[in-house]
């Protein structure tokens, strides 16, 4: 991600929404701008209504055929709305100069709460031109949890050769698959997109767990944190999972309760409280460990030595950023010792939802889970993914189908350490 442009943008709250950016070795003028909050909200707003909640009944019906993202003119007119009140003039105009000369920069983008869920690639400053057409895009985690005292470092250019560990749809204890906590991507008979991607890696050897064939990977019933922790213990270059997020809601203020869903039974030792017979590995305890719990504790960064490059792909894995204190699953996995955290924005619909509300044998998110994957073991792992978008933008734009739709393949983000 070296050797082009470069902008870091920083954004802040305070009624207003304040932007200021700078980029890298002073080529083109440093800017601020205050963008109307009133305008900003409204938009916010719009955004929100369009997205999976899995709170509120009928929204992922309404998500896939009703909302802005169930069609192109609809889903366009969120885009330019979006783009009119987030993308201050100056930094399009400088953004589109590049764009003329053929040059395409990195966007370093750290978003305030309030904005934290907009898709910054498809912004639309022109009916034919996106965000994503212009630049590539990075999230940028706090600086606090970047140059944290406990923050460990594992640059994935020294451990590439290491293991990928993969958590494909683990079996939550006391949830049946059709159930809040149950299968995300359904019955695998090793024919998809995600599970032959799958044996291709099994076939190299360097999967974890290991496994006779594609299949056996998914929905298995001994990926605890127990597991986790030998396995990232004894070395890994990136970890894989899909699987089940539980956000903690930002009105609570506490993002460090966001809960990552193994094959953990209740009775093993953590923060979260169990849920039936299962108790949900939590942001606190990759950030505490057993401190506290135990009286021999061991933090968690040893518990759990995170490699360089994570994919967490699950329902809104990447809310960190809707806090002020942002000590969620992306803060907890940078701490460990990644450098690299792509998560998601929102709730995901299924492949089940899909063909339900669109088209039979689309797979839109296994289709996502192997473009992440693949671009996790991409030099520019940004690139990467900002490429597979462009593709599926320029699918949407033909078809208006359900399954090319920006409320799938928008709503992973990468956050660069």
């Amino acid at each position: 991600m070296t050797g082009r442009p470069a902008a870091v943008v920083r954004m802040a709250d305070a009624g207003d929404l304040y932007v200021s950016w700078r980029w890298d070795g002073d080529s083109a003028p440093p800017g601020i701008a205050v963008l109307p909050g009133a305008g900003i909200d409204a938009v916010v707003r719009d955004l929100a209504a369009a997205l999976p909640d899995p709170r509120i009944p009928d929204r992922l019906e309404q998500a896939l055929t009703t909302g802005a993202f169930a069609a192109p003119d609809t889903e366009y007119r969120l885009a330019r709305d979006l783009s009119r009140a987030l993308l201050p003039y100056d930094l399009a105009a400088q953004l589109h100069a590049l764009y003329r000369r053929g040059v395409r920069p990195l966007i370093r983008l750290q978003p305030s709460p309030r904005v934290a869920q907009v898709p910054w690639e498809i912004l639309a400053p022109d009916p034919a031109v996106r965000l994503l057409d212009i630049a590539d895009i990075a999230l940028l985690p706090p600086a606090g949890v970047v140059h944290g005292p406990n923050r460990r470092r594992r640059p994935w250019t020294a451990s590439r050769h290491l293991p990928v560990v993969a958590v494909l749809d683990p079996r939550v204890p006391g949830f049946r698959a059709d159930s809040a906590l149950g299968s995300v991507l359904g019955r695998m008979d090793g024919t998809g997109p995600l599970a032959e991607r799958i044996a291709a890696h099994l076939r190299t050897g360097r999967l974890r767990p290991e496994a006779g064939d594609a299949v056996t990977m998914f929905r298995r019933t001994d990926l605890d944190r127990t597991w986790l922790s030998q396995t990232l213990r004894g070395g890994a270059s990136r970890l894989l999972y899909v699987g089940h997020v539980t956000a903690a809601a930002p009105e609570s203020g506490q993002s460090e309760n966001a809960e990552l869903h193994l094959a953990c039974t209740a009775e093993t030792v953590g923060f979260a409280e169990p849920q039936r017979t299962h108790r949900p590995l939590s942001a606190k305890d990759l950030l505490l460990g057993t401190h506290t719990l135990d009286p021999r504790p061991v933090s968690g960064q040893d518990l759990w030595p995170i490699p360089g490059r994570v994919a967490l792909i699950a329902c809104e894995s990447g809310g960190d950023s809707r806090f002020t204190e942002a000590l969620g699953l992306v803060a907890a996995m940078i701490t460990g010792g990644a450098e690299l955290v792509t998560a998601t924005r929102w709730p995901l619909p299924t492949d089940l939802a899909v063909h339900m509300f669109g088209q039979a044998g689309a797979t839109p998110l296994q289709d996502a889970v192997c473009a992440v994957d693949a671009a996790h073991d991409a030099a520019d792992p940004v690139r990467s993914l900002a490429q597979w978008q462009y593709d599926r933008l320029h699918a949407w734009r033909a078809t208006g189908a359900v399954h090319d739709s920006p409320v799938l393949w928008s709503a992973p983000a990468t956050f660069v350490a």
